[in-house]
């Protein structure tokens, strides 16, 4: 596994490296500044992206938006110093996986460091097929019917749970425990909002529909003919 960390504070960088590769096998690359941070990531060689949102050059959420932009669906964790720094809303509206608050000792940061490089290894698998939707899940990239989609972290994510998950009900608490890391998101209409952006981009321009709604019990994907 390849890890960029993305800090202009070299004793914090210092801390957050140790800390990764203590617990995991991986190398971890570091980049000082936004601008630099955005040219490594856009690399594509990196399974995590480490992210603060305060650097010089470049803020953490513009990196993460021209990222986002450019299709790159590298798993980001962004982090930021307080909540006035950067809020959960608009680093997960940038493209971020998972959103945290800087701490004293970091352990939180660095539990879903683990947490996110298990899940890019569970990723790693066969390439989904179903009603001309085809899903690679090395590079975190979407067809239908033979034209790319382009889809933030978090659409991939739910789109992916989807398809793996063909023909059954999906409760909202089904979805949020597998495609969300912050449990109070259930209680918002967060899940309903991502899943009308996954329509729009997975449904919209195509005749057949995949994502259906449940009345009263949450959403299924299914190819209903």
């Amino acid at each position: 596994m390849k890890v960029l960390v993305v800090e202009n504070d070299k004793k914090l960088a210092k801390i957050i490296i140790e800390g990764i590769e203590a617990g995991n096998e991986c190398q971890v690359t570091l980049s000082c500044d936004g601008t630099d941070g955005l040219k490594k990531a856009e690399s594509g060689e990196f399974d995590l992206v480490v992210l603060d949102a305060d650097l010089p050059k470049k803020d953490g959420i513009t990196v993460l938006k021209e990222l986002r932009q450019s299709g790159n669906q590298v798993l980001t964790l962004m982090f930021a110093e307080s909540t006035e720094a950067v809020n959960l809303v608009s680093a997960l509206d940038a493209g971020a996986d998972v959103y945290v608050q800087k701490s004293d000792n970091l352990d939180e940061l660095q539990a879903w460091v683990r947490s996110l490089l298990r899940r890019r290894s569970q990723d790693v698998g066969a390439t989904i097929h179903y009603a001309g939707l085809r899903i690679d899940p090395v590079n975190h990239k979407v067809w239908r019917d033979g034209k790319e989609l382009t889809l933030t972290a978090k659409e991939y994510n739910l789109l992916s749970y989807f398809a793996k998950n063909v023909g059954k009900v999906l409760t909202r608490q089904d979805i949020a425990d597998s495609c969300w890391e912050d449990p109070f998101e259930i209680f918002t209409n967060i899940i309903d909002v991502y899943i009308n952006y996954l329509r729009r981009k997975v449904d919209a321009e195509f005749s057949k529909k995949l994502i259906h709604t449940v009345r009263g019990k949450g959403y299924m994907f299914e190819d209903r003919g």
